[in-house]
């Protein structure tokens, strides 16, 4: 209900504080709808969608964080052959060719959190696809 409040024990209502609450609800709303679009911006920019199955664009690897958790809850394993995608569902087996080499990955991770980047592999399917040379490579990728 608009212009509803709970007041404390002993403190009036007044408009002041109905109004600071209405603008803080407005900038909270604007701020989530802002962050949603530029989100979905930037992810729609990173990757080039030929079908609905395949994608390419950059990728990179990642490998020191052997141990902890990954964002499925597995255990991260730096030469298992999985990466990280910012949507794929987990579980999602993807084929990523790099430099005319091929390994298929499991997605069970979060990510790549820098921009430009579609795909961050594990050391294992980085070192299987030749890409830990430069770190950052073209990929093309299709959904199993």
């Amino acid at each position: 209900m608009i212009g509803t409040s709970k007041r404390a024990a002993g403190r009036p209502v007044t408009k002041r504080n109905v109004s600071v609450a209405l603008v803080a609800a407005g900038l909270v709303a604007m701020g989530a709808s802002g962050a949603e679009a530029r989100h979905k911006n930037w992810r729609d920019a990173n990757a080039s969608i030929g079908s609905s199955r395949s994608f390419s664009g950059k990728a990179s690897f990642y490998g020191n964080e052997s141990g902890s958790r990954t964002a499925s809850g597995q255990r991260f394993n730096q030469e298992a052959m999985t990466a990280a995608h910012r949507t794929l569902p987990f579980g999602t087996r993807v084929k990523v060719t790099h430099a005319g080499r091929s390994v298929v990955v499991t997605i069970n991770d979060r990510g790549p959190f820098i921009r430009g980047r579609v795909l961050d592999l594990s050391k294992g399917a980085a070192r299987a696809v030749g890409l830990t040379g430069r770190g950052v490579g073209h990929v093309v990728a299709e959904v199993q």
